[in-house]
């Protein structure tokens, strides 16, 4: 809501996010029971990274969305005391169990620790002792995010690391995880010292890291954290496809080509969930053109990408709007090249180019997303300020534009090849 109490049109509705406070990572995305489940951080006290909480929402259609209670919160005197940090969530013997970077202080070094739940998930115990070993590299001052997955049946972990003053020292620490209460660290799965990595991830610590099996190939992804002139730089997403293999028990992987996720200034830290025999994700989509002040003013900040499928095809990992999502379409409207509309949500698909999508307000005007020539259609998706473009042959762009109550909408190009949609739940 705006200070006047009005909707706020920048707001993104359709994509599970609290009214309120700040949202960064998808955590912990999980099907359990007939629903899926995506957690993510989140401060419910206000608009600022700080006192980092795990919200929750589910699903039992990828659709419609319902806000569950807060899963994990920090717990003063605990390891997570300043924050309960990226994670994922696994089934431990029929146990849905987090396991999450717990941060003790603002230096923001973190330990392992699980918590558990039923299976309903709305109540989770935390637990107090780490699970993993502290990295005893020097090489290393943060290690962070575990993501686990299996190997002909055997169960292991990632996390990712580096320095955070020192470039070069980038890496994914692997894990046995077997016992999920006991790890037992197996040096690196990738570092970057593999010359691809290093020309396609380049970072002072890879954070969030996700290994998932496709067909014969695996694929890694990464995002990209660095430090410069004494700030952090969030640097965008990687994947890198290539070959693992369990060598004296310990997984390495040997990537062979790789790409950027998304081409977006706003994606980052996304997280898959494997389910059906598809592999979903989510991402974070970053504020990007508001001030601090516009932030705290609006009571709101950061949002989830919509749901989006991943395949790999001849070598190359491309994403497209998971098929769930045509269901928020309400129906259908008529878009003019050049001419003005107005809409809280909506899609756009687009057959040929070059055509693009401008934001008007008053006098300004500005440029959001631009098609040159999609090689099998585009669609635009636009939800409040949230951006999601897809155009078939390449990555996908998120963005932001930050429409206000006196704003609208223009295509321009695209001649005879726009159709539109309005999106919303029943």
């Amino acid at each position: 809501m705006t200070p006047q109490g009005k909707p706020d049109p920048a707001f993104p509705r359709l994509h599970g996010r609290p009214e309120r406070g700040w949202v960064n990572d998808p955590n912990g995305c999980s099907y359990v029971n007939g629903r899926y489940h995506v957690f993510f951080q989140y401060n419910p006290a206000g608009p600022v990274h700080g006192a980092i909480c795990w919200g929750h929402m589910s699903s039992t259609d990828l659709v419609h969305w319902e806000e569950e209670p807060i899963a994990l919160a920090p717990r003063p005197g605990e390891l997570d005391a300043y924050g309960c940090w990226s994670g994922c969530v696994v089934d431990d013997d029929g146990i849905p169990t987090a396991v999450y970077s717990a941060v003790r202080d603002a230096d923001v070094r973190s330990a392992v620790l699980l918590a558990r739940s039923d299976r309903a998930m709305r109540t989770w115990r935390q637990e107090r002792e780490p699970v993993a070993p502290m990295p005893a590299d020097p090489a290393i001052s943060h290690a962070r995010d575990p993501f686990v997955f299996a190997v002909d049946g055997h169960r292991y972990a990632i996390q990712g690391a580096g320095h955070a003053e020192r470039a070069g020292a980038a890496r994914v620490l692997v894990y046995d995880c077997e016992d999920l209460a006991c790890w037992r660290e197996l040096g690196a799965l990738l570092t970057i010292d593999d010359p691809l990595a290093a020309r396609l991830a380049p970072a002072h610590i890879w954070e969030c890291p996700n290994l998932v099996r496709f067909g014969d190939a695996w694929v890694l992804i990464v995002s990209l954290w660095s430090s410069a002139g004494g700030r952090h730089v969030l640097g965008g997403v990687s994947w890198l496809a290539g070959d693992l293999a369990v060598i004296d028990g310990a997984p390495r992987f040997a990537p062979v080509r790789g790409g950027a996720l998304d081409r977006g200034p706003c994606f980052y830290a996304p997280q898959v969930l494997c389910h059906g025999g598809r592999t979903l994700l989510w991402g974070w989509v970053r504020e990007h053109g508001r001030t601090q002040d516009e932030i705290d003013r609006a009571g709101w900040a950061g949002a989830l990408t919509c749901c989006r499928e991943l395949v790999l095809e001849d070598g190359a990992l491309r994403s497209r709007p998971a098929a769930e999502l045509r269901g928020l379409r309400r129906g259908r409207f008529d878009v003019e090249a050049g001419t003005p509309f107005a809409a809280d949500a909506f899609e756009l698909e687009v057959a040929a180019g070059p055509a693009a999508l401008w934001l008007l307000d008053g006098d300004t005007e500005q440029l959001v997303a631009e098609l040159e020539a999609p090689e099998a259609g585009a669609s635009i998706v636009v939800d409040g300020s949230v951006v999601e473009i897809f155009d078939g042959g390449a990555a996908p762009l998120t963005a932001r534009a930050y429409p206000t109550a006196r704003s609208a909408w223009v295509v321009r190009g695209g001649a005879g090849s726009v159709e539109a949609w309005r999106l919303g739940v029943a």
